[in-house]
């Protein structure tokens, strides 16, 4: 019990509505920092990211990473944990704008092209035509409800702990998926499966445009 009430609280810290008063994008108020968060963006520039075979799909404005162009994924590769994380408790804030598609991939690793080998995607998509909708597991424990607004900044956590992945909006759970042992994935999604590895934001198409600031995780033991 006591357990559950420390992760609701920090969820509610990592999602803003605690300590809301002190806070400012793409910073860690001392409550966070306390609590173990780091920052993945820094709302000025792309360091500590790289992106694959459409870097230009990337940029920054106005303290937020803009994903608007070409299929690309830009991956982490920053110096917290070594870019290699396990059990985690990661925090996005996101924009969709119509038509948008996007996802979070977990457990990855860096690769030139295509869609991520490696890892489980966290969708985001509120609006686009694919009924996979945000917050759900990708082809593996699909949610078909939008789970936020277009054009309505929220709050995406994901969290991985063992072989259990849970994923939240505003707060409010989406999926609490435990993989199976061993890993059961598609046929065409041989590597997703729970490992280790790094995140990645996904640009889908040239339609889809996406914002995300406050990028942060939080190291789980």
């Amino acid at each position: 019990m006591k357990r559950t009430a420390l992760f609701l609280a920090c969820l509610a810290l990592a999602s803003g509505s605690a300590f809301a008063a002190d806070a400012k994008p793409n910073t860690l108020t001392s409550a966070e920092k306390s609590a173990g968060w780091q920052l993945l963006f820094n709302g000025k520039s792309l360091d500590g990211w790289k992106a694959s075979e459409s870097p230009g799909s990337f940029t920054v404005q106005d303290g937020t990473l803009v994903v608007f162009g070409k299929r690309s994924h830009l991956f982490y590769t920053g110096p917290v944990a070594n870019h290699d994380f396990k059990n985690f408790e990661l925090s996005l804030d996101i924009k969709t704008y119509p038509k948008a598609n996007s996802g979070v991939y977990i457990h990855t690793e860096y690769q030139e092209t295509g869609w991520p080998n490696k890892g489980y995607e966290v969708q985001v998509n509120n609006t686009h035509k694919d009924v996979k909708k945000g917050a759900g597991l990708y082809a593996i424990k699909d949610n078909l409800e939008a789970p936020a607004k277009d054009e309505e900044w929220y709050t995406m956590m994901v969290r991985v702990e063992g072989k259990r992945i849970q994923t939240f909006v505003n707060g409010k759970q989406i999926i609490d998926f435990t993989e199976p042992t061993p890993a059961a994935p598609p046929a065409n999604m041989a590597g997703r499966f729970l490992s280790h590895g790094t995140f990645a934001i996904q640009g889908h198409d040239p339609e889809s445009k996406v914002v995300y600031k406050n990028i942060k995780v939080r190291v789980l033991p």
